[in-house]
């Protein structure tokens, strides 16, 4: 079975894993309501999508 012959230092240990990090998400402004929404999905808000009304939403107001 192989061995490294020398210990993985720190740094080089973390260079390799730096692109594993977690990237924020890319939000986008809603076309009806102007609320911030994950792109490509339906507004959680009013319940449009490319400027159509796809899901009935239950206002709490």
């Amino acid at each position: 079975m192989a061995v490294p012959f020398r210990r993985t230092s720190k740094m080089i240990k973390r260079k390799r894993r730096s692109h594993l990090a977690l990237k924020p998400a890319d939000l986008i402004k809603c076309t009806n309501c102007d609320q911030n929404i994950q792109q490509h999905r339906v507004c959680e808000h009013c319940g449009f999508y490319k400027g159509k009304k796809v899901v009935t939403v239950k206002n709490d107001k």
